[in-house]
């Protein structure tokens, strides 16, 4: 899932081939760069979404020269250290619950997402705002990943999303994530079909925790409750206007 260019002023960038996710053994890069002050690999983040000629790596080799028993263990103790995870789901389904305001922006946003990712956003719904049609929408949709947004905040694991996964004899595996803007996501499964609950700021095309699942999901990642939870530490994204109330203006 990787090239790399051709050597040129110390430097040789490894691109990814196509969309995905990006897997980093982190101790093998921090033991390839432990080897020499000169060499030098820089990556992006574990678990960094990827799309075709992306550049996820550099190596430098800082001084004019090396040598040759350094390059070799850095090689060696890198080897293996990058791939990419591609994209295994095709198609996605998106089911808007209404409150009787229209179903907002959330389709655009979505579709973007997912043609990011090489996926086909193949079937929009829009129900009312109620566990019933929720649960019927969902138990009818026929794609590999099904995506809920309401029109009202999920803000309790008994809300009508995650109570309508339920009642189409579905599980919700969890509720909420240490990821802000992203807070109110729940994920679960309707038998082997994941269903995402997407927060209100995913309505915004900006970084928000739900991509972080989403792209995990659709790479067959399948995140746990655990894995969800560690997403805490750089879980504090940048703020998004739409969101209505800004976290600098909640404290005042």
């Amino acid at each position: 899932g990787l090239t790399l260019t051709a050597a040129a002023t110390g430097r040789v960038n490894i691109y990814a081939r196509f969309p995905g996710v990006l897997r980093v053994d982190a101790a093998a890069i921090h033991a390839a760069n432990r080897v020499d002050p000169m060499i030098t690999i820089a990556t992006l983040p574990d678990y960094a979404r990827t799309g075709e000629r992306l550049m996820v790596a550099t190596v430098k080799i800082i001084s004019y020269g090396v040598s040759a028993a350094s390059a070799e263990a850095a090689a060696l103790a890198a080897r293996g250290a990058l791939r990419v995870e591609p994209v295994r789901l095709k198609t996605a389904s998106l089911v808007i619950t209404d409150i009787g305001t229209g179903p907002g922006k959330g389709e655009e946003a979505t579709r973007a997402r997912l043609d990011a990712l090489g996926m086909e956003l193949a079937e929009v719904r829009v129900v009312p705002h109620r566990v019933e049609p929720l649960a019927e929408a969902l138990a009818e949709v026929s794609t590999e990943l099904a995506l809920i947004l309401t029109a009202s905040a999920t803000s309790d694991p008994r809300d009508v999303g995650p109570e309508a996964v339920r009642r189409a004899g579905g599980a919700v595996e969890r509720f909420g994530m240490p990821v802000d803007p992203g807070n109110l996501l729940f994920l679960g499964r309707i038998g082997a079909r994941p269903v995402i609950g997407l927060p209100g700021c995913a309505r915004s095309p900006a970084m928000n925790g739900a991509d972080w699942v989403l792209e995990r999901v659709v790479c067959g990642i399948w995140p746990s409750s655990d894995d969800i939870a560690a997403m805490g530490v750089g879980g504090l994204l940048k703020d998004i206007p739409a969101r209505g109330l800004m976290r600098e203006r909640a404290r005042r």
